[in-house]
């Protein structure tokens, strides 16, 4: 295989990389603000469960939760191995972004949920229009870098065969017993992409913080 063919079959991996992050990325968010807003807002019992749940999925290895999704569950779930390491990434990260929109929502001072209870709006208006706008703020550089691991630990999917960057950097090195190469190629794709999620969510901050007095 020549030097083109070799550069390009890895990096054709990139798709499956970016299809696992734009899968579990999205939905560890959706699920993390969810679980977020209802351990602060939902009573003790609610920020209890979320609690219990944060630290099992934070204190599971990302690629056991794959493998019980994908091997134990098989049997009762028909999941392909995309799907299988997408869901069980985008769990844990779950896990993750609550913890980081959670403290993000108690910075916000409590005092403005009364405020805003006192001029007539409802809980979920206050919450809309009050206290997400501030928090998002907050939460932007933690989120950044869960964005980051979320990227690198897409790698993980190549244990169950999803061909993506790792995965052809390893059939790259067994087939031309050039393993340095390989995996430095693949090392290379992965901090782009890193480098390039940083700098875009680091320009979303600047743009979204408040502007200091002059």
């Amino acid at each position: 295989m020549d030097i083109g063919r070799f550069f390009q079959y890895i990096a054709q991996g990139t798709a499956y990389t970016l299809g696992v992050t734009l899968v579990a990325l999205p939905s560890g968010l959706i699920l993390g603000l969810l679980f977020a807003f209802l351990a602060v807002y939902a009573g003790k019992l609610a920020n209890r469960f979320f609690s219990i749940y944060s630290t099992i999925m934070r204190g599971i290895p990302p690629i056991v939760l794959l493998f019980i999704l994908y091997f134990v569950m098989s049997g009762a779930i028909n999941l392909t191995p995309f799907w299988a390491g997408s869901i069980s990434l985008g769990i844990i990260s779950s896990a993750y972004q609550l913890e980081i929109f959670r403290g993000a929502i108690l910075s916000v001072s409590a005092g403005q949920m009364m405020a805003a209870r006192a001029i007539g709006l409802s809980k979920v208006q206050a919450i809309r229009t009050v206290i997400f706008p501030q928090m998002i703020r907050v939460a932007i550089p933690g989120w950044s870098n869960e964005a980051a691991i979320v990227i690198k630990d897409s790698s993980l999917v190549y244990a169950i065969g999803v061909p993506e960057i790792l995965r052809r950097a390893q059939l790259i090195s067994a087939s031309t017993q050039q393993p340095f190469l390989a995996y430095t190629t693949a090392a290379l794709i992965y901090f782009a992409l890193v480098f390039v999620t940083n700098r875009l969510l680091a320009r979303a901050e600047r743009s979204l913080a408040i502007p200091s007095n002059p």
